[in-house]
């Protein structure tokens, strides 16, 4: 989704004040609107005088993300973005990995991450070697490497998929004949894509071997910090109080809590759903912001926002943050050209079938 003209034409501070107003003021309080329009205003001059361009993750702030920036959405959305774009530089609100992706479809391009040690616990949760032995272990299974991983995790993959791709890509591999897939580094995402394929799973951390000739899904055991905190309790809590809610969740949440919502879909699934599906009440099993960004985007749907989880990683990229990193070109993603090189194989291979 592109952001509105009139914010990308950088107009005046109390023009920007007033279209941040009528977009969030039911979300976002006004003295934060009248502190951060400043910040908004100076950056959207900045980066039309600079030929940047902002791809903000679903999970920004509101007042980030309904104000700076020229694209917005999942990894999967923001991937293909960045690989067309003709900008010089591109400044990433959203954590380390996605700027390293971006880096890797555009190796000649400046590439910000507006945080310094803005991580993930998925990213965090596999090496490269980690990978290799892996590949020893498992002889000929394919490597189905979520995005949520390094660039050197990716560069010994043999395809990536995002959370709204999964399916797919392993279709495709089974299509062609491969059985045996080692999809790393999200456990609960394996187990889900496993369960909506029909097909077997193993975890690769306990060393199980899958049986020769019958489709298996080998896992490994990083976990998404926020939504593994996400507990079937929580959904029954909320059915009681709201029975005509529709539960949408991430599949990076427990199989055991998927197993009671109505829809487990990535981010951009999500939106298209509360965009699209009319329903008495919305909530959402994701990092929170989402569902404030919601809100503000679709003001007819009734979001329950209840929930706390906010991403601490996500919550490091701020506006201040993200001017800073246009004013000094600071936190520039620097990638060996070798990693570069090979990353870009399995995300290219990942972009070419969905």
């Amino acid at each position: 989704m592109t952001q509105p003209a009139a914010i990308q034409e950088a107009p005046s501070v109390a023009e920007t004040r007033r279209l941040m107003t009528e977009k969030l003021g039911s979300v976002v309080p006004e003295f934060e609107i009248a502190e951060k329009a400043e910040l908004v205003y100076q950056i959207n001059r900045l980066k039309r005088d600079m030929n940047a361009v902002i791809l903000a993750h679903n999970y920004m702030e509101p007042a980030l993300f309904h104000s700076i920036p020229d694209h917005v959405g999942d990894s999967l959305g923001l991937s293909r973005i960045s690989a067309r774009t003709d900008a010089d530089i591109i400044v990433f609100c959203g954590v380390r990995f996605m700027a390293e992706t971006a880096k890797v479809l555009n190796p000649d391009k400046t590439v910000l991450c507006p945080a310094e040690k803005a991580g993930c616990s998925l990213s965090d949760g596999i090496t490269a070697e980690d990978v290799r032995k892996l590949k020893e272990a498992y002889p000929g299974a394919a490597v189905v490497t979520y995005v949520n991983s390094g660039a050197d995790v990716k560069a010994e993959s043999d395809y990536c998929c995002t959370s709204g791709n999964a399916a797919a890509v392993v279709k495709h591999l089974l299509a062609q004949g491969h059985e045996h897939f080692l999809f790393l580094p999200d456990e609960f995402l394996a187990r889900n894509t496993a369960a909506e394929l029909g097909i077997a799973y193993v975890c690769g951390a306990e060393a199980a071997q899958p049986v020769k000739g019958e489709p298996t899904i080998i896992g490994w055991r990083a976990r998404c910090e926020v939504h593994e905190l996400f507990s079937v309790e929580d959904v029954e809590r909320v059915r009681k109080q709201f029975p005509d809610v529709v539960i949408l969740a991430h599949p990076e949440c427990s199989p055991q809590v998927i197993a009671r919502c109505d829809i487990a879909g990535s981010t951009s699934a999500m939106v298209s759903y509360v965009r699209d599906v009319e329903a008495p009440r919305y909530l959402l099993l994701t990092e929170c912001c989402m569902a404030d960004n919601l809100a503000a985007e679709f003001p007819e749907r009734e979001m329950l926002r209840l929930c706390s989880l906010r991403c601490r990683h996500m919550n490091m990229i701020t506006l201040a943050d993200t001017l800073a990193s246009l004013q000094k070109v600071q936190y520039k993603i620097e990638l060996p050209e070798d990693i570069i090189e090979r990353a870009r194989i399995p995300i290219d291979r990942m972009l070419s079938i969905t």
